[in-house]
């Protein structure tokens, strides 16, 4: 693949709703440049950009591949990303480096919910986009009906640039309505006569599209104010303008599997789609997504910015503050790739084997350090605990983790120290299922997984004054330890004071009942759970000037903690968090009375835009699950983050349920 100048370059994210025909779409873009001999299927599971096993055996996209193609002199970088909410951070990086985004919206299934979340995600970026009207060779396929569907769900002016020829079994070709020429068949087609019954429609749709090019330059203006006609160029010329600033959105339709309106909708994107700005600054790059390959290495994906990212140099890592040593440098078509010396600005390719660099750090010119913007990827939500199967799997298992998590800034692993699990936060079920088998696949590691333990701690509601006394004074070297502790409640985790008056419990062995009270506390009496909340007091004792030691102080120290704990009104505590769900106004009912089902408190709502926020305190036991509650209620249109609060007793009924389950797991 040659080397393009940046003015030549389109870098085009293709997004959509998962079924609405993308990766076809982009394998017969590249097939009608001549790249492939044989249109690929995604059912047969030979794409181009489908060609991770996990996404062959499932027949969806689960990761963004780059696929560059050539056309008229221009090269399009497509970057072919997955249609489900689970991998919407795949969406972010490719959607940060792209000049434009082409929706794909089925003629059948029309705007759905993918479409909505990823419009606001291309309206952050401030991009330019285009719709391409798929599948209109499916039954109950209707152009209009997805036209007035765009124009009810997103605020933009959709204008037909091709209108399709008829639909389902009648479909058989498309309009351009900038040339005014019909085009039936496969491929670039063939010129046809424009059916009698489209004219009104190609009357109205050249009309607008006069309009909106005339929008694009003041001269336009006031030549189209004042009657003229504008020229096919500048027609042209003002349409490139209005897509570039977003004041039109162009739709087109057609046909992936049939390759019908293909053809035309790469002229449009070659002809009127924005390439990157030029920028012959230093060198600033930034990486978009990362691929552990266990062949090649650790992979790179980046975009350059600024200036030339050139083979064989060293570049600094102005993120990490490191510097790293650029070898090979490839431009990628799904799994295939070829070397090249130079990338130019604007141009995306990929690096291998640098060390330090993962996805969203900058690669730049050490004496001109830059930080690019990174890319906001989305917090994670759902949460599992997840454990080796065999020995053998837990000594790859920590490694195998960090390659994976290189790979996807979308997962968080983390040891909970008190409930020793292994815990993983994922985008959802699809998501964490999809990388327990990357973990066996690629790496050989078989993992178990099963729901997280709630994180419960014990403390005490009253005051007591306990005594602990160790004696074993049998025969030789004796052991006595003897105290008397004061516990009560405190709003800090553990306070330990001592009030000995006349040497009772000389100072020295003060230490050694501290940590006797820590380690007993470790383990509280109820559910063994950590206790918290206590306040002791070492007030009075006594020592054996031979049998004392600092083990016999602990261990007095550990029996009083029991005792004391027993006596002072324990309590199971749990962990309560502080959410927010932001969602569409019409469902903000339907949150509400799900956290009063989920012992949740609501605090507040705030209107954000057509959405609102709401606030809510809620048990952590009952928000595990609520990603997967949360997509069921909104249709996949709800998000929510939370944070820890604080920790509350657990309502007495709930609280003997779960000590007897603790008690039963001790036992067992």
């Amino acid at each position: 693949m040659k080397n393009y100048k940046t003015e030549q370059i389109r870098n085009l994210g293709v997004v959509a709703h998962g079924g609405a025909g993308k990766t076809s779409l982009v394998e017969a873009m590249i097939y009608n440049t001549g790249v492939l001999s044989r249109l690929g299927r995604v059912e047969d599971g030979t794409t181009v950009s489908d060609y991770h096993p996990e996404e062959i055996a499932r027949q969806v996209t689960i990761h963004t591949s780059l696929v560059p193609c050539e056309w008229n002199g221009v090269k399009i970088n497509l970057l072919d990303t997955p249609g489900f909410s689970d991998f919407i951070g795949e969406v972010k990086g490719a959607l940060r480096v792209s000049d434009a985004a082409m929706f794909v919206v089925s003629a059948v299934d029309g705007v759905e919910v993918q479409h909505e979340v990823i419009w606001e995600i291309a309206d952050e970026y401030n991009l330019p986009r285009i719709v391409f009207v798929n599948k209109m060779d499916r039954e109950n396929a209707n152009f209009s009906r997805v036209l007035d569907d765009l124009k009810a769900k997103f605020n933009a002016n959709f204008v037909p640039v091709q209108i399709p020829i008829g639909s389902f079994n009648t479909f058989t070709g498309v309009v351009d309505v900038i040339n005014e020429k019909a085009y039936t068949g496969e491929g670039k087609g063939k010129e046809a006569e424009i059916p009698a019954e489209l004219a009104d429609d190609l009357a109205v749709y050249r009309e607008q599209l006069i309009e909106a090019a005339a929008e694009g330059d003041d001269d336009l203006t006031m030549k189209y104010l004042e009657g003229e006609e504008l020229t096919p160029e500048e027609i042209k010329d003002g349409l490139k303008k209005t897509i570039a600033m977003g004041k039109v959105v162009l739709v087109l339709a057609g046909s992936a599997t049939k390759n019908t309106g293909v053809a035309q909708l790469t002229d449009v994107v070659a002809d009127y789609l924005p390439a990157p700005k030029e920028d012959n600054g230093p060198l600033a790059a930034l990486v978009f997504k990362t691929i552990a390959d266990p062949y090649v290495g650790k992979m790179n994906f980046l975009r350059v910015f600024s200036g030339t990212l050139k083979s064989d140099t060293v570049v600094y890592n102005s993120k990490k503050e490191k510097t790293e040593k650029v070898g090979n440098v490839l431009y990628v078509r799904g799994k295939t790739s070829v070397q090249t010396d130079v990338v130019p600005c604007g141009d995306l390719a990929v690096v291998v084997k640098l060390q330090d660099t993962s996805t969203g750090d900058t690669l730049c010119d050490k004496d001109k350090p830059v930080v690019l913007e990174g890319i906001d990827f989305p917090t994670p939500t759902l949460t599992v605990a997840i454990a080796p199967k065999s020995k053998n799997d837990e000594d790859k298992l920590g490694d195998a983790v960090n390659k994976v998590l290189e790979e996807d800034p979308t997962l968080r692993v983390e040891k909970n120290t008190e409930t020793k699990q292994t815990l993983l936060t994922g985008m959802g079920e699809l998501h964490l299922n999809i990388m327990l088998e990357k973990l066996k696949r690629k790496y050989g590691v078989d993992v178990v997984m099963t729901d997280p333990k709630v994180p419960y701690r014990e403390t005490i509601r009253a005051k007591v004054e306990v005594e602990g006394k160790h004696k074993k004074q049998s025969g030789g070297r004796g052991q006595y330890g003897h105290v008397w502790i004061r516990f009560e409640p405190t709003d800090e985790d553990f306070v330990f004071a001592e009030e000995i008056f006349g040497g009772a419990v000389p100072k020295q062995y003060f230490p050694a009942v501290e940590k006797g009270l820590r380690e007993a506390m470790a383990e509280g009496v109820l559910a063994g759970y950590p206790t918290t909340g206590v306040k002791a007091t070492l007030y009075d004792g006594s020592y054996h000037t031979v049998d004392s030691s600092e083990l016999a102080f602990k261990i007095a120290a550990s029996l009083a903690f029991k005792k004391g704990a027993m006596q002072a009104k324990p309590v199971l505590l749990e962990p309560i968090m502080n959410v927010e769900v932001t969602v569409p106004d019409n469902f903000m009912g339907d949150i509400i009375s799900d956290f009063n089902t989920k012992r949740g408190r609501v605090l507040g709502t705030e209107p954000m835009g057509k959405r609102t926020v709401i606030k809510a305190l809620v048990p952590l036991a009952e928000m595990y699950r609520y990603a997967i509650d949360l997509k069921s209620m909104t249709q996949g249109r709800g998000s929510f983050k939370m944070e820890f609060s604080s920790y509350e007793e657990v309502p007495a009924r709930l609280a003997e349920e779960i000590i007897k389950k603790a008690k039963a797991e001790a036992e067992a």
